[in-house]
């Protein structure tokens, strides 16, 4: 029986697994049960941070493979100088190299910055990398006046992983319009090829209203992800008329989720998430489904920094200090081998990311 989901968000609700957890505050010392930890949690042994950079904030480090064995990522990079806030309206998307996933990395060059006149013109982030059809595909998020409103999911292509790289001229997926729950942004994709043979886009998204009349100026908004779906790589992409798929607003609190990472392994449809109140803004959230569109409930994906590395208390300027963000894996014979995530400090207390090795 298909589950709905409102019925899916009620009984999340009231299940055990939920009752009070996500009242715990931000800094909360948490011990979970052992149910509550997924079995893709169990796996992860820390490396440590890589693509640690003095003059630069460095986010959303995504890899892949190449044919000849050495690890590529592609990442968020902007000016130490603009603090955090510089993802906004000063980033870009750079490529570096290393022999095996656990590094050094070597920075390559930048290949995607913002376009004066263009939907990306002030920042080019959150990428992405996919092989797919032949093809490296780069998918991304972009914005055209430094504000959320303008965010949209792009994509940008090429035959080998040094490029070149044709950029999409127009967004890969716009907001909705009207009083729908994604008019605000797309952002955040993630994209697998369907066994279908369909192209399949998970985005983020929340309304414009709810933004504005946030009653917590640091969390406005809720976030929740849609699908769209194409029959060709390039689109069009149509949103799926169920959407949204991932909606925890009925929890209150403003409870969410963000920066999600979709893959398919042994025929389950799998996600790895930022968790933003189901237990806490600290740890990970691991999903399955049967079908990519009905989602299991959260199980953590993985725990806070301070459980697998020791770091000095955080600067004033790292708000963010002490969680992991922007899960990405690197899949080898479409299973996970490592997870790439992004943390505030290191040596040069800015940002920087850091990598796990699964199994």
């Amino acid at each position: 029986m298909k589950t709905t989901r409102r019925k899916f968000v009620s009984t999340l609700a009231m299940s055990p697994f939920l009752l009070g957890l996500n009242k715990f505050s931000f800094a909360s010392q948490l011990s979970f049960n052992d149910d509550h930890l997924s079995a893709f949690s169990k796996k992860l042994k820390p490396v440590g941070r890589i693509l640690e950079m003095e003059d630069w904030y460095v986010w959303g480090t995504s890899p892949i493979k190449a044919p000849n064995g050495k690890t590529h990522v592609f990442f968020s990079r902007w000016p130490a100088s603009k603090r955090m806030g510089g993802w906004i309206n000063s980033c870009e998307i750079a490529h570096a190299v290393a022999d095996n996933p656990e590094g050094p990395f070597e920075y390559v060059e930048t290949v995607l910055k913002p376009r004066a006149g263009m939907w990306d013109a002030t920042t080019c982030h959150n990428p992405t990398i996919k092989f797919i059809d032949g093809k490296y595909c780069l998918f991304h998020m972009g914005n055209s006046n430094g504000k959320t409103n303008t965010k949209r999911v792009g994509l940008a292509i090429a035959d080998s992983l040094e490029g070149p790289w044709k950029r999409s001229d127009k967004p890969l997926l716009e907001a909705g319009e009207g009083e729908v729950w994604d008019n605000h942004c797309t952002s955040n994709p993630s994209v697998i090829k369907h066994p279908n043979g369909q192209y399949w886009l998970y985005y983020k998204s929340w309304n414009t209203l709810d933004y504005e009349n946030a009653k917590n100026p640091n969390i406005r908004g809720n976030r929740k992800y849609g699908l769209a779906i194409a029959d060709k790589l390039e689109g069009p992409y149509i949103k799926y008329e169920g959407n949204p798929i991932i909606d925890y607003s009925e929890l209150g609190d403003n409870t969410q989720l963000e920066d999600a990472y979709v893959w398919i392994e042994e025929g389950k449809f799998k996600m790895i998430a930022r968790d933003m109140g189901i237990y806490n803004h600290e740890v990970g959230l691991y999903l399955e489904s049967d079908d990519g569109i009905n989602w299991s409930k959260p199980q953590i994906g993985y725990l806070p920094v301070r459980d697998y590395i020791k770091e000095p208390p955080g600067p004033s300027h790292l708000r963010k200090y002490g969680r992991f963000e922007r899960p990405q894996l690197l899949l080898e014979n479409d299973k996970p081998t490592y997870l790439f995530v992004a943390s505030q400090g290191g040596k040069f207390m800015n940002t920087s990311a850091f990598v796990f090795k699964i199994g």
